[in-house]
Order: C-alpha cells, then sequence, then structure tokens
C-alpha cells in the first residue's frame, strides 16, 4: 500500500499508509533502520462503548497537510458514531519526537465519552527478538527498547500528563495477536511489562461537549537510552506539545518559502505542488547528506528490498533541483556525503546507505567469465555535472575547494580512461538497471559531466586539464551522432551493444530517457535530431488511456498492468517521464505560447497526485492508481525541476524577476 503523509526532519521519519495507519518509523537515520518492518500501528477510537480501528471502512477520510508546511491535516468523519476527528502529525523540527495532536468533535449534539487508543508494534534495529516493553511509571508512558534503541510513548489531556490506559504484551507468538485486541472494549489490562516479540497499546480519555470538541496530544520520543527519552518527555511537558507543534508548523513555512520566487506565470495549484513537493523531499533526505530514494516499506513484498538507499543518480537529480530552489545546505551536504562513499578509482558503485555503508545490488563482478565494473556511470557523471550547476549558482569557492579533486578531477580521469576506440564509454549498467551496454542516457550525462569537469579546471587554472575533458566531450558527441542515431528511424538507438569487429549492435526501442540529449547538455533542445526523437516519444510512448501519461519505454515490463495492448499501452506511465516531456517542450520554447505547451503535463502530475500531494513511482493506465513505491523522491525533485525551469524561462522572455535564487539560477544557465 503506497505511503501517505510522511513527515520527519531528517533524523527521524514517520509514514502513513492510505487509511491513515502509521506504518513506517525510521530513526536515527532517514531509511535505515525501519522500527516497525512495514507492520501497521493502529489507531483506534472508542466512543459510548462502540468501538472503531481508524482503518474501519465507516471512517470517511482526507488526509492533507497544512498549506505550506510538514504538518498534517487529517480528518475522518464517522456518521454512525456522530464524531469528527482532526489529527496533526509533526515531527519536530529539531527533535527526535513525532507528536499527534487530536481533537475530537461532537456531530450528535450530546456530550461524548470518547476514548482515543495508540497500538505500537515495533520491531527495535527491524527485529523483534529481544524487545522489551514496559510501563515507565516515572514519566507515565511506555518504553520500548533494545541495545541502544528507545522510544518513549506517551500523552496528555486537558486533565493530566501521561497515558491512562495501557497494556504490554505480546504479538506473534503462538495465539496472541497483540494488546491491540484488548482494546476494543474500551480497557486496557495495565499488563506492565512484556519481552521478547512484543507490542503495547495507550490510552487516552478525551470529553467532548454537546457540539464541542475535545482535545489531547500523543507522541513518540526516540533516544539511544533511558535517560535521553526520558529528558525529551520533559522538554514536551516543560514546552508544551502544542507549542513543539505550532514551532515545526512555522519553521518548515519559513523552510519551503524563504526564496521570493514569483509564480505568478503558474496556476496556483501548480505553484501548491512544487511547495509540497520540496516538503516531501525534505522528509526523503537524511540529516547528513543522503538523498533516500523513497521509504516505502511493502515494496519488499515485490523485491525483496526497498527504495531506502541513496542512488547517487537519484541524488544528484535531487540535488540539482535543490539548487535551483535556493536549498544551498542540503545540497552542500549531498556532495559531502559522495566525496565520502566514492571509490579511490574515481566511480560510485550502485547505492549506497544513509550511513554510507555500501547497499545491496544487483550487479555482477563478473559477466561471462570475464572481470566487469558493477556500475551504472551515469550516476558518477551526474554528481559531477550536478556539482557545476551547484557552484554556477552559490559560487561557494571555499566549499569547491575541498571536492575539487575528489569529485570532478578523478572522476573526469576515469571517464576518459573508461572509454572504447570510438570515445564513448565502455558498458556498464542502464539507468533502470536493467540491461548492460553503451546507453544514449550514460553517453549523454558523461557529455554533460566531461564539460563541467572542464569548466571547473578551467576556473582553478589547469587549462591543460580542461582542454583535455573538453576533448573527450567532443569527441564522445561526435561518436554519439555517428554510432547511434539512425537516419532512416530519424532517432538515436537507446544502447549500442559493442560488437567483436568493433561494430556496434543497435537498440532501437522508444526510450522517455532520450530527454538526456539536451538536458546535460549534449545536444540543443532545438537540435533536428533532438526533435525527432522527442516528438517520436510523444507519439509513441504517450498512454492511450483517460490516465494518460508517458511510459519508461516500449514494452515496459516493470509493474506492468497491460500486457496485450501495447501499442495503446506501451507501459504504465511515470510522473517523471512525463515532466521530461514538459522539460523540452520549455526548453525549446521561443515564446510563451510554446512555453504554455508544456503545462499540460504538470497539469497531468497534479492530477495523479494523492490529496496530500504525494506523487508515486508510476501508474495504473487505467485507474491512475498509484503503483510502485510512495513517495519517490525523483517525481518530487523533477516537478522542482520542471516549473523553476518554466519559470526561468518565463522570466527571460518576459524580462520579469523570478525571485533572489531563482535569478541567481537565470544567470547561471543564460
Amino acid at each position: 500500500m503506497p505511503r501517505n503523509i510522511p513527515v520527519g526532519n531528517g533524523e527521524m521519519l514517520v509514514a502513513f499508509d492510505d487509511l491513515y495507519q502509521m506504518r513506517d518509523i525510521y530513526w536515527p537515520r532517514v531509511g535505515m533502520p525501519n522500527h516497525t518492518c512495514g507492520h501497521p500501528q493502529r489507531f483506534g477510537v472508542w466512543v459510548d462503548g462502540q468501538f472503531a480501528w481508524i482503518e474501519d471502512p465507516a471512517w470517511v477520510r482526507e488526509l492533507r497537510y497544512k498549506p505550506d508546511t510538514l504538518v498534517t491535516e487529517v480528518r475522518l468523519r464517522h456518521d454512525l458514531f456522530g464524531i469528527e476527528v482532526t489529527c496533526n502529525d509533526v515531527v519536530d523540527y529539531w527533535s527526535p519526537v513525532f507528536i499527534r495532536r487530536v481533537r475530537v468533535a461532537d456531530l450528535f449534539g450530546r456530550a461524548r465519552d470518547v476514548r482515543l487508543f495508540f497500538h505500537h508494534d515495533l520491531s527495535v534495529q527491524e527485529s523483534p527478538v529481544g524487545d522489551t516493553v514496559n510501563y515507565d511509571p516515572s514519566t507515565g508512558g511506555m518504553i520500548h527498547y533494545k541495545d541502544q534503541t528507545y522510544f518513549l510513548v506517551n500523552g496528555c489531556d486537558a486533565r493530566r500528563f501521561g497515558v491512562e490506559h495501557w497494556a504490554a504484551g505480546q504479538k506473534r507468538i503462538g495465539d496472541a495477536e497483540g494488546t491491540w485486541r484488548d482494546a476494543e472494549d474500551g480497557l486496557l489490562s495495565r499488563n506492565a511489562i512484556a519481552q521478547g516479540s512484543v507490542d503495547s497499546t495507550v490510552g487516552l480519555n478525551v470529553s467532548v461537549p454537546a457540539w464541542g470538541t475535545g482535545t489531547c496530544h500523543y507522541w513518540i520520543a526516540a533516544g539511544h537510552d533511558y535517560q535521553s527519552v526520558k529528558a525529551l518527555n520533559e522538554k514536551i511537558r516543560e514546552k508544551t506539545p502544542q507549542r513543539m507543534v505550532d514551532r515545526s508548523e512555522a519553521y518548515w513555512r519559513l523552510w519551503a518559502c524563504k526564496e521570493p520566487v514569483d509564480f505568478s506565470a503558474l496556476p496556483e495549484n501548480l505553484r501548491d505542488l512544487y511547495v509540497r513537493s520540496q516538503l516531501i523531499l525534505r522528509t526523503q533526505i537524511d540529516n547528513g547528506g543522503a538523498i533516500i530514494a523513497a521509504n516505502d516499506h511493502d515494496i519488499t513484498h515485490f523485491a525483496g528490498d526497498t527504495y531506502s538507499y541513496m542512488w547517487p543518480r537519484d541524488g544528484a537529480l535531487a540535488a540539482y533541483a535543490l539548487v535551483l530552489s535556493g536549498h544551498s545546505e542540503l545540497s552542500r551536504n549531498f556532495f559531502r556525503f559522495c566525496e565520502r562513499v566514492i571509490g579511490k578509482d574515481g566511480y560510485f558503485l550502485h547505492k549506497y546507505h544513509a550511513s554510507g555503508s555500501l547497499a545491496s545490488s544487483w550487479h555482477p563482478w563478473m559477466l561471462d567469465g570475464q572481470k566487469v565494473l558493477p556500475i551504472q556511470q551515469d550516476e558518477t557523471a551526474l554528481v559531477v555535472w550536478a556539482l557545476r550547476k551547484h557552484f554556477q549558482v552559490f559560487r561557494d569557492v571555499e566549499f569547491i575547494k575541498n571536492l575539487y579533486n575528489t569529485l570532478v578531477v578523478e572522476p573526469a580521469t576515469w571517464m576518459l580512461r573508461y572509454r572504447d576506440h570510438n570515445g564513448l564509454p565502455l558498458p556498464s549498467w542502464d539507468l533502470w538497471e536493467e540491461r548492460r551496454g553503451v546507453h544514449l542516457f550514460t553517453v549523454a550525462s558523461t557529455i554533460g559531466a566531461l564539460k563541467s569537469a572542464a569548466a571547473f579546471a578551467h576556473d582553478m587554472g589547469a587549462f591543460d586539464r580542461a582542454a583535455e575533458f573538453n576533448e573527450g566531450a567532443e569527441r564522445m558527441r561526435g561518436s554519439m551522432i555517428r554510432h547511434m542515431w539512425d537516419a532512416d528511424a530519424g532517432r538515436f538507438a537507446r544502447t549500442a551493444t559493442p560488437q567483436p569487429d568493433g561494430t556496434y549492435r543497435l537498440d532501437m526501442t522508444l526510450d522517455a530517457s532520450a530527454f538526456s540529449l539536451f538536458a546535460f547538455g549534449a545536444m540543443a533542445a532545438g537540435d533536428p535530431k533532438v526533435t525527432s526523437h522527442m516528438q517520436q516519444i510523444r507519439d509513441r510512448l504517450w498512454v492511450r488511456t483517460e490516465v494518460g501519461g508517458l511510459a519508461r519505454y516500449e514494452r515496459d515490463y516493470y509493474h506492468q498492468v497491460e500486457k496485450q495492448n501495447l501499442g495503446d499501452v506501451p507501459g504504465n506511465p511515470w510522473a517523471i517521464c512525463t515532466l521530461w516531456y514538459a522539460q523540452w517542450l520549455i526548453e525549446k520554447a521561443n515564446n510563451e505560447d510554446e512555453l504554455r505547451a508544456a503545462l499540460p503535463y504538470l497539469e497531468w502530475c497534479g492530477a495523479r497526485a494523492f490529496q496530500s500531494g504525494v506523487l508515486a513511482e508510476q501508474f495504473d493506465p487505467y485507474t491512475g492508481a498509484a503503483i510502485s513505491v510512495s513517495p519517490l523522491t525523483w517525481s518530487h525533485a523533477t516537478v522542482m525541476i520542471v516549473v523553476m525551469k518554466y519559470l526561468l524561462r518565463h522570466a527571460r522572455m518576459t524580462g520579469r524577476s523570478a525571485g533572489s535564487v531563482a535569478e541567481l539560477s537565470l544567470s547561471a544557465v543564460a
């Protein structure tokens, strides 16, 4: 089930599903570890002797955020119970504390006796083995712990600080379902401790007057020992939980709207999608610098693994979005992280944990009895390219000085070495991680990287190095046109596979990633070859259903829904692929009418988003339902890139201001 309304602060990340069940709790890093293993943490309501968990179909749900901030605004109405529950969830911007404010409103015109129950099916450090949960009379809450990981669960209402109901018990051991079953009669056993595979449930009483409301707060504090979570609990008591909610709401609104960007050229809903994409993107960024691809544990049921890793390619493109949006410290942190994890030979491996350690991979180190590099070369190339974009906008020379050799000279020198006799890159894995060869996306991104490295070298006075990098880029561009362009087809090959005689076998499958031709500076967006290729992408990859959108490539099999009518449905529509086409329309636009042609593709993405603004990786071509992980960092980063490119292009056409950092971006790319 896709994740919705994530809240986080770069240290703690909490994600919910479509039913408003808390499903993922990550701490102390974004993406690792997940202390729920994807199991639902239930939320239930007892009203005048009746009970319902929040996943019950009788609830009418609206899952949204408050405008321009990372505080949720969730409305839950139960007409049979005659109540409406409004929840505001947030992770404190400074501390590893998740807080929920719950307001219960009476709809029947009579005083109500309400009890709220919160269930915790934690597997501390991603394993239920050896967990303990106990009631702590010193704080009035429940503590789950193992080794150096502690979670304190607590709450308060208008009358008392501490939970009024609690129970500790076992889960998934024999017939034990968990303590959540005990809550369904409105009472809990007050069993004070359990060990092993355990869970807990706590409850709070809320008195609701006729036609009135009652309020309580609930929180989860994380720490490395008992004293640290106890101290956080005391901090909440002193500051009050509502003040912590309010300060975090203000902080995230300041963060998201700090740049005076002029959005008047866009419809209001696209401005809102841009701001929301910034905030959702931030929840997926670890404070240590790693930009995580997606945090949705349910994908493990399909792939046996998660997306909770840092792919250098996804991270570099997200960093570019941060650059365009003025979030320089986050892009700096990303590049510092890259400096720490890049190999001594100048290239990145497949993907990394937020801690910096090497993550799981399916790229082999040997093929057909021969040693090969288990890499996607575009990942190395795009980090160099994105670093140059960062420097063009922020001109932070002291920062670049420390990265110049590690993230510019050594990767660019390696890319020059890793070429064939024609000057094209040697085979590596493609951006979709499905095939090995010489890929158009890889070639285009490598050209962009070498040109970026040449510009850096020139700035640093290394003119011989700059000439070498430039020559390598130009030779690669010529070889790409000479060996990968098919004049009869009017498009480039997706992949060129080297043959024993020195030629290439071309794979002419249409692939939306050909946007790379202009996106990284390999060719101009208005070049006739690029135009021919992009027009074919629109004609043949557009999904011809009511849903619409662009597929990744012809006959895309990943999570494939339609297996027969591949002419009309070449694959599932993806947000990033649809936006790539919009980016091309923006780049080649010569007037405002041509520029406005990109808006329907942005509107398409806005229509595919959840009420909250969250975008998935891909969508069902017939229903529009989210497929695969959600939210996908890359989807939101691409929204940010395309919106900013639209505004910058509009500013250049009209001579109007685009905003402070936007103006810097405009001058850098002009």
